[in-house]
């Protein structure tokens, strides 16, 4: 009898932990910038299938530009399955080999013996250059950006709100911090494009975040829409603000809802300080 009871007492165990079945318990995801936490960024990375340079910048909280930048990417931004990608500044080439004096380093030799024979032929025809000093360059004129003056290129982005509900947690709110606005709704529900922009993700490859998209609008500034049900849009296709890019679902999440994030150089940024007020 001891036996049995024991039998049934492991058995039931079992199944409350969802062991016997094979049945998880579902975190809770509801964003995966806030649940989990990504760590810092590791000096290296593989390129994994289904991966954008936008969408490794963002898992790391990095701007994308630097990345390319580090890893000599051009402004086409192409990257390909199992390319290594350093997501670190790399070490200045002169911060190795910096000469500990002067008289040894390579670079300086030819600069002074040049400046030397500069300095003996000015000399040598008795010209007033070896004493008077030389012209200032004249000061490039200011651009449109040094004068406050906008263009087409630097224009502001105007912001308009991707779905109507209500907040149901702000910026900075919660444990992890959430990086941006989770925003309640109805699965099948508009999720609208919150500014013109190029899409330069719709996948589900970053965990927590399910069906997503993201946007570049002025290559300073990412918005991001989360668990999705449905995409309606593909990398590379331009939207206009107010066009219908997703529906509302609860992927990687434990309700219908949208998360939405706008990034400014890759970092997260409260967007109710640049939505209009409504």
């Amino acid at each position: 009898m001891p036996y049995r009871l024991l039998l049934v007492l492991t058995c039931l165990s079992l199944l409350l932990g969802g062991c016997s079945t094979g049945y998880a318990p579902v975190s809770e995801r509801s964003l995966g910038a806030r649940s989990s936490s990504k760590g810092p960024a590791p000096a290296r990375y593989r390129v994994q299938r289904g991966d954008t340079l936008y969408s490794i910048a963002f898992r790391y909280g990095l701007d994308y530009r630097r990345v390319a930048r580090w890893n000599n990417i051009d402004s086409r931004y192409f990257i390909y399955p199992g390319q290594k990608l350093r997501l670190k500044p790399p070490v200045a080439a002169s911060s190795q080999s910096r000469p500990t004096s002067r008289s040894n380093s390579p670079a300086t030799a030819p600069a002074t013996s040049t400046s030397s024979r500069t300095v003996a032929a000015a000399g040598s025809t008795g010209s007033a250059a070896t004493t008077r000093p030389a012209k200032p360059a004249k000061p490039a004129k200011p651009s449109a950006a040094t004068t406050g003056k906008t263009s087409t290129a630097t224009a502001p982005v105007r912001w308009h709100w991707p779905h109507s509900g209500k907040i149901i947690l702000a910026f900075g709110r919660g444990q992890p911090a959430n990086k941006g606005l989770d925003i309640a709704g109805r699965s099948g529900e508009t999720v609208k494009a919150a500014a013109h922009g190029e899409v330069v993700y719709a996948g589900n490859g970053l965990l927590g975040y399910g069906n997503l998209v993201i946007i570049n609008h002025d290559k300073r500034y990412l918005s991001a829409y989360a668990h999705n049900s449905r995409i309606f849009v593909r990398e590379g296709d331009k939207v206009k603000a107010g066009e219908k890019i997703a529906e509302i679902g609860k992927t990687g999440a434990t309700r219908s809802m949208l998360h939405f994030e706008i990034r400014r150089d890759g970092d997260p940024v409260d967007p109710l300080r640049y939505l209009p007020k409504r």
